[in-house]
């Protein structure tokens, strides 16, 4: 039976590469020379430090850029309020790994409610598709893809 898995992932080693990308792009920007801002990342969370709000803000938006070009949804991006703490500002941001219940649940419902000939069922942060055709699998990705559950979805483990 033809099956695949509904999950939200993100790829540690192209989310090393935005990084560093994001980090070229500071120290070649020159609004930021003489300015101390980096980017630290320790697995899914990156650290952003400048001396400025304003400064934390752009570089925010310059890791954005550089997820989008490494082909990491933005969507996946999880910011907290900037901390300041003396010189320095912090600001952490998040990368989601993987699907909450809430969500694995509103994507069955989504599922159900399209009353396509196929069963989902949530397994821990991931949710199983399978179906009798393949066609009715790939109406379900497409289903899905128009939909905004709150993290970036990936479809892989396509089984025919």
């Amino acid at each position: 039976m033809p099956s695949f898995d509904v999950v939200s992932e993100v790829d540690l080693h192209q989310l090393t590469n935005a990084v560093d990308q994001a980090g070229r792009i500071v120290a070649n920007r020159f609004d930021f020379k003489g300015v101390d801002a980096s980017f630290e990342r320790e697995e899914r969370t990156v650290v952003l430090t400048a001396e400025a709000d304003f400064q934390v803000t752009q570089m925010e938006d310059m890791l954005r850029s550089a997820l989008i070009k490494c082909d990491i949804d933005p969507k996946a991006m999880d910011c907290a309020e900037p901390v300041t703490s003396g010189k320095q500002v912090k600001e952490t941001v998040t990368l989601k790994h993987g699907l909450d219940s809430a969500q694995c649940k509103s994507i069955v419902k989504k599922i159900k409610d399209a009353k396509m000939k196929v069963q989902a069922q949530i397994q821990g942060e991931q949710v199983r598709v399978t179906g009798k055709k393949r066609d009715d699998l790939q109406q379900v990705i497409a289903l899905l893809r128009d939909e905004d559950f709150g993290a970036p979805l990936q479809f892989n483990n396509f089984r025919d």
